[in-house]
């Protein structure tokens, strides 16, 4: 099959040994993010396959109906990049493991990393010294405060190991399953909402992007939160109700550490999230390391296989396949 690889910005993959699953295919790889769908149409306008770095690259009704050739798009995870019902209009198959039992433990290291560096003041530190100034102030110590994870999926569950370990409190809250769930397995949920936002000394989300979901985390909860607390995010930014983080952290009061932006590359160096103090941005790299990556592409790339072998796994919207046909 001719297959196309989307946004590899660092040209990682072909150093990878998943890569060899793609050895009976005709590949390329392209190591730039094109936003216009006429353009990216021209430049993969043989592709039977497309395959996706998670939601770098929309695909939409507009960049299907360029593409007559195209008949798999093979990524992992959640879609909400991704317009299924055009995808199936236009006979394309969509494939994507959901992985149910593995969470990313890279995301998850990235947010204890993302703590630590915010709390330490690592990033100002650094600075410091570098430029002969030796110490900038004095950071705060993680044990025995209160870390407040929102969402009790997998990646939640991982950072409360990762900060049990350093000696924090642990403290919920979710849906009104997900709180269930987390109560029948012992763990500490907040009473109310308001009390989650506002006892937490760190609160971070690990919630799932769905349409239900979106802008989940409000201005009040933000509001709610206990001065000089801090704000995580290594999920996704549409979780957060559009412009509410930055105009809390515009009044100083709380601290915000993000790796997920509504725009992404973001490069617009006058954001308020990357220009504020109080703000520690990273560029979205939760998940970007060479062990999640060949992990994530070894099935990608068995999805290619297995529907170049003609039978597919792990469809999401299996009635394009008929459609094609």
């Amino acid at each position: 099959m001719k297959v196309h690889i989307l946004d590899d910005w660092f040209d990682t993959l072909r150093g990878l040994p998943c890569y060899q699953l793609l050895q009976d295919h005709d590949v390329t790889v392209w190591t730039d993010h094109e936003p216009d769908a006429q353009k990216l149409a021209a430049r993969v306008s043989d592709a039977e396959a497309l395959v996706l770095f998670r939601e770098r690259t929309k695909i939409t009704d507009d960049l299907i109906s360029r593409l007559p050739n195209l008949k798999l798009i093979s990524q992992r995870s959640v879609y909400p990049h991704i317009d299924v019902n055009a995808c199936t209009r236009h006979g394309v198959l969509l494939c994507s493991n959901m992985h149910s039992d593995t969470p990313s433990y890279a995301a998850a290291e990235m947010t204890l990393a993302l703590i630590l560096a915010s709390y330490r003041q690592i990033p100002e530190q650094v600075a410091s010294i570098r430029s002969g100034s030796w110490q900038m102030g004095v950071g705060r110590t993680l044990r025995g405060r209160t870390l407040g994870l929102y969402g009790y999926g997998r990646i939640a569950r991982a950072v409360a190991s990762y900060a049990q370990a350093i000696g924090m409190k642990i403290q919920w809250w979710s849906s009104a399953e997900g709180r269930q769930r987390a109560r029948n397995d012992g763990q500490t949920v907040a009473k109310s909402r308001r009390d989650f936002f506002a006892t937490s000394d760190i609160v971070s989300v690990h919630v799932r992007l769905k349409p239900n979901t979106r802008g989940i985390v409000t201005a009040e909860d933000l509001a709610n939160m206990q001065d000089r607390a801090l704000f995580v995010n290594t999920s996704r930014s549409g979780l957060v109700a559009p412009g509410t983080l930055e105009k809390e952290i515009a009044k100083g009061r709380i601290f915000a550490a993000v790796d997920v932006f509504e725009e992404e590359p973001l490069r617009d160096t006058s954001h308020p999230l990357l220009t504020h103090p109080n703000v520690l941005p990273t560029p979205h790299i939760g998940y970007v390391t060479e062990d999640e990556f060949d992990l994530q592409f070894t099935d990608i790339f068995e999805q290619v296989n297995a529907f170049a072998a003609g039978n597919p796994i792990h469809m999401i919207n299996p009635e394009a396949r008929d459609s094609h046909a």
